[in-house]
């Protein structure tokens, strides 16, 4: 009789949340997106300027190498082919700065937690990632979404996501915040990916 019991619960319960349960291509969110974090050499004010100095430059760059990148593939090999570009741009900012720090740039896996923004909501997880780390790297981070192509602002956010090939559901997810059934399937997939998501694609 307790295994009929039981049984019954789970079927109610599976029957309540499977209209809020995010399908199976809604965790492509994680694959198909490519976060930028630079960290500081420290806290200090002067070293936070330097952060977002050596930020714009990057996002300068990125403007030009990924002006053409159509899927998150094409953006994935551009990146791998261009880590030393990438590098000797850091560089080269904060040797103008008159700085002796240099960066290490890392392109991997990486956990990121919950983001908020203007216009849209990252759930927390692994995600692919460009990480610039100036000096010791012991400073505040500066996260950003390099792509799709959100760095530089909320405008158009749901019209790039579209663009990059995320599908209505997933943009919902992202940016329809108003709404429980898109809050409920954004919080399962920030457990899943918190707790489950795989380091390989």
């Amino acid at each position: 009789m307790k295994y009929l019991v039981l049984f019954t619960v789970i079927v109610l319960f599976l029957c309540t949340v499977s209209g809020v349960m995010p399908a199976l291509a809604d965790f492509a969110i994680y694959e198909n997106t490519v976060r930028l974090h630079v960290l500081a050499a420290s806290d200090d004010a002067h070293d936070q300027e330097v952060k977002l100095l050596v930020r714009d430059a990057v996002l300068r760059e990125m403007e030009v190498l990924l002006a053409d990148a159509k899927t998150y593939d094409e953006a994935h090999a551009i990146l791998c082919e261009n880590l030393d570009r990438i590098r000797l741009v850091c560089n080269a900012t904060l040797v103008s700065l008159g700085e002796d720090a240099r960066v290490t740039v890392l392109f991997s896996k990486e956990n990121y937690p919950t983001r908020h923004y203007e216009s849209m909501s990252l759930p927390a997880g692994v995600y692919q990632s460009l990480q610039i780390r100036i000096g010791e790297g012991k400073g505040q981070n500066f996260w950003c979404v390099l792509y799709p192509a959100l760095c530089e602002g909320p405008a158009k956010t749901e019209a790039i996501l579209q663009k990059t090939g995320f599908t209505p559901d997933q943009i919902d997810i992202l940016t329809d915040g108003e709404s429980p059934k898109y809050k409920i399937k954004f919080k399962i997939l920030e457990f899943f990916g918190e707790n489950f998501s795989s380091n390989t694609r």
